[in-house]
């Protein structure tokens, strides 16, 4: 029988971490926000937590932060279809770690359906991953200082002060709360580039029986 893999197995691979790492770099310099080890722990824990509140089980919560941890690795190689080049990657990954293949494969489908454009949740995994990583916005992303030159995707992250993604297990609720600084960034913004992203939201929310919810400055917009 194979051991019990954890996150914390994961995140102690060499592969894992160089992998990210390259996938941060790219992103880098084709001008995207932070991809790299922070998004890629907050994505975890995130994950995890979703499954842990709505009594998954941890064994399946930490199937979720595995999948959060490596679910952009396949930007090392390309933006586009990153989820899927991202689980073939992960697959060779997870295998070096010694994880049984039956609880890689949730873990594949989970990165390779977590892009909006073609993503769908097909389990448990996935959709926790899609929540965890569409939740994370925050000014800690952007990387560029000069406000002069910032992207629609620069303004509103460095206008998003406070990001939290909110369980509620008897309501059956899953909330994504923001505090955005609307001298930076005019909520009209954050709607033009996230519409899409909310709307996989509550696909995935769907998905666990549960209902999306978006706060804003306090003010139910979803």
């Amino acid at each position: 029988m194979n051991k019990v893999v954890t996150l914390d197995d994961l995140k102690q691979n060499y592969d894992a971490k160089a992998c990210i790492e390259a996938a941060d770099e790219s992103l880098y310099q084709l001008g995207y926000t932070e991809h790299g080890e922070r998004h890629a722990n907050l994505v975890a824990h995130m994950a995890e937590n979703v499954l842990l509140r709505l009594g998954r089980g941890e064994r399946r919560a930490q199937l979720a932060a595995m999948a959060g941890y490596l679910h952009d690795v396949g930007n090392m190689i390309n933006r586009v279809d990153h989820g899927q080049t991202g689980a073939l990657i992960a697959w060779d990954i997870l295998r070096s770690v010694r994880l049984d293949a039956r609880e890689i494969a949730p873990i594949m489908a989970a990165i390779g359906n977590h892009e909006v454009e073609v993503g769908d949740p097909l389990n448990d995994v996935a959709a926790a991953l899609i929540l965890a990583d569409k939740a994370d916005v925050h000014r800690s992303r952007v990387r560029n200082q000069d406000m002069n030159t910032f992207d629609i995707h620069d303004r509103v992250n460095y206008a998003a002060q406070y990001s939290f993604l909110r369980v509620d297990e008897l309501q059956k609720t899953i909330t994504l709360e923001l505090t955005i600084d609307t001298q930076i960034s005019a909520l009209m913004d954050y709607f033009e580039i996230f519409l899409s992203r909310m709307l996989a939201s509550r696909r995935a929310a769907k998905y666990l029986d549960c209902s999306f919810e978006l706060l804003i400055n306090k003010v139910k917009l979803l």
